[in-house]
């Protein structure tokens, strides 16, 4: 797990700063503490910052092949680099390093771009090749790793693993996308591939993008997708047993590690199964890590407990107060981007617990997508089904003014919260599900933003997103298209970006398992009754556990990393809100209505209306651009672990 940055003159061979280059790469110093190295030739600069997990003795970057003619740098992890130092050996190729990075160089000397196609792992790197006067920049297929990348007027391109790598170069000017605003506050994230700067993006999952110097800038290509087939004719007991062997092949590829080694436990399903399998697999206690909450409507950590002591782990808690919200401009620092998931605070808060014992986390992130975990997908199954009763030509203006009209019930548990279903059932499938996740529904979207912000989106809604999406899915089964859209949007733009940010803020590598494209790939052959049955979501997996983990973990009612918002937003930050969502910064944008500002905190902090996630959404906004917008990053501190 690294940090890599650089600058490829796409015209000349301009000689490459090296007071630049350098600046860029200590602003992710961060991201390995370890080493940090350059490399500049005509043309092109690459830095690295290493934290040492695999070949810690000679796996130094940038790397390169036998004659110096192909040079990569690379952040993440190719699990089965083994396997392919061996089959890339018998064609020849002599290896000087025993690292998985050094397989990237002679795996693009055999197989060229296509030898993303042969990695199984979390990866995102990128490789000069001399010889053809070629850049070649990949990222794995589930987007866990991050790639950033900007053209600027004068033909450089600019990558890294951050924005902050980016924006350290001083050429990438600091105007935002008003299509990427738009974005957040539907989504609380900026999808892929946009960020919030107009002249930066981010390669997308399952994408390469290969530049030849000299020639125009291309677009990037994708290298995989995962196909919903849900055709697999495994019975019942044969899925479950093929799904608990296909689990622990994932979970030993990922403990390889020269470095300390453990897992997140929070209690839910998924962390405890990777912990159940982590314990199978080693021969010695393994590292366990759970925040708890002093709460206990957010605490899950007795259920963890149960789980370590199943195990005869070494459990490590930390208990964090509820009222931990002295986080918000650190977080507004660390992302580069506004992003709004609350549960940022108890993931960072959990990270820097587990750097104190282990360098390298497995997590249990990415079950919920592809096991069909999210209590969202019940619900949208069951609207699904009374939508399929009636057209859309009568569904759409029948229950859109029941939905316009119905009063809103914050109170009530979402499966009787009347009005939210009618204005699901008066949408398509796609089109409701957007409805379901965005945090600021279209009609308070219209409301948040000013005629002359309307004016610069020209009809742009994020809805499009989802529509890109699902003219690729492949499938019209109701759960498989959701899950797609998840895997698309949802998982990669909010969770994979969030553990990243956090974990690589205290210099903590976090592995996967549950994100394994092999596994991935194999989940979706699965008839969807396999997922959810009835009411209990994750149902193969949840069988397939039962003999590794306590009924009360498996069957209980799922609870999520979450935080007090509504409270904190009417006791311990009330005027910090009001400072904020009603200050000179967010009014100063001219984007926001501000009658509509005032309305939301009034009506929030009275009581008459819980507006907690929308505001928390304007908080992180308004952190945002007085941390990154308006200020130069500050000057980046070596982490101690």
């Amino acid at each position: 797990m690294c940090g890599i940055t650089g600058i490829f003159d796409t015209r000349s061979s301009a000689e490459v700063s090296r007071s630049v280059l350098q600046r860029m790469n200590d602003s992710q110093i961060h991201r390995g503490p370890d080493e940090g190295c350059l490399h500049r030739e005509p043309g092109l600069g690459l830095g690295h910052r290493r934290l040492s997990i695999i070949d810690v003795a000679t796996g130094q970057q940038p790397l390169f092949n036998e004659d110096g003619s192909v040079v990569v740098v690379f952040n993440g992890e190719i699990y089965n680099y083994q396997d392919l130092i061996a089959e890339l050996q018998v064609l020849g190729h002599v290896f000087h390093t025993k690292s998985d990075t050094e397989v990237i160089v002679h795996a693009w000397e055999s197989w060229g771009a296509d030898c993303v196609k042969r990695f199984r792992g979390m990866f995102a790197f990128v490789l000069w090749d001399r010889n053809q006067q070629t850049l070649f920049m990949a990222r794995d297929r589930m987007g866990v790793k991050p790639l950033y990348y900007a053209l600027l007027d004068d033909g450089t391109l600019l990558f890294g693993s951050e924005l902050k790598s980016i924006l350290a170069h001083g050429g990438l000017p600091r105007e935002m996308d008003p299509h990427a605003v738009e974005e957040y506050f539907a989504l609380g994230y900026v999808a892929e591939p946009r960020t919030i700067f107009k002249q930066a993006r981010k390669l997308s999952p399952a994408h390469t993008l290969q530049l030849k110097r000299g020639s125009p800038m291309p677009q990037p290509v994708a290298y995989w997708d995962v196909r919903f087939s849900l055709d697999n004719p495994v019975s019942e007991q044969e899925a479950q047993s093929e799904l608990v062997q296909r689990l622990k092949e994932s979970v030993r590829l990922r403990m390889i590690s020269e470095v300390p080694l453990g897992a997140f436990l929070s209690g839910g399903v998924d962390s405890s199964a990777v912990v159940a399998v982590m314990a199978g697999l080693s021969p010695e206690p393994v590292n366990t890590c759970s925040i708890g909450f002093d709460d206990p409507t957010f605490n899950e950590s007795d259920f963890a407990q149960k789980v370590a002591d199943r195990y005869h782990t070494r459990h490590h808690l930390e208990v964090v107060k509820s009222d931990d919200f002295d986080l918000i401009d650190t977080l507004a620092r660390l992302y580069d981007e506004p992003y709004a998931d609350s549960s940022a605070i108890p993931t960072y808060r959990v990270c820097q617990l587990a750097r104190k014992h282990v360098t390298v986390a497995l997590s249990g992130d990415g079950g919920d997508e592809s096991l069909g975990g999210y209590r969202r997908y019940r619900m949208h199954l069951l609207e699904d089904h009374l939508r399929g009763t009636l057209p859309l030509a009568v569904r759409r203006p029948l229950f859109g003014v029941l939905g316009r009209f119905y009063p809103k019930a914050d109170w009530a548990p979402r499966m009787f919260r009347a009005k939210t279903t009618f204005e699901g059932l008066a949408r398509t499938s796609v089109e409701a599900y957007f409805h379901t996740v965005s945090i600021l529904r279209d009609p308070m979207r219209d409301a948040l933003f000013s005629p002359h912000f309307k004016s610069e989106l020209a009809g742009y809604t994020a809805q499009e997103v989802f529509n890109r999406h699902a003219l690729q899915a492949g499938t019209d089964d109701p759960l498989a298209l959701i899950q797609y859209l998840d895997l698309k949007t949802y998982l990669v733009g909010d969770i994979n970006t969030k553990v990243d940010r956090a974990s690589m803020a205290h210099s903590l590598e976090v592995r996967e398992p549950l994100m394994d494209h092999e596994l991935v790939e194999w989940l979706a052959t699965l008839p969807s009754h396999l997922k959810i049955r009835g009411q209990e979501g994750k149902y193969i997996f949840k069988k397939s556990m039962e003999a590794y983990l306590p009924q009360d973990v498996l069957y209980r009612p799922k609870m999520g990393f979450s935080v007090p918002l509504a409270r904190w937003f009417r006791g311990p930050l009330k005027q910090r809100l009001r400072d904020a969502v009603l200050g000179e910064r967010l009014a100063a944008t001219g984007w926001f209505n501000p009658d509509y500002l005032r309305h939301l905190v009034d009506a929030h902090q009275s009581g008459t209306r819980d507006y907690s996630a929308p505001l928390w959404t304007l908080l992180m906004f308004e952190a945002f651009l007085r941390q990154v917008v308006d200020a130069n990053l500050p000057a980046p501190k070596v982490v101690t672990p």
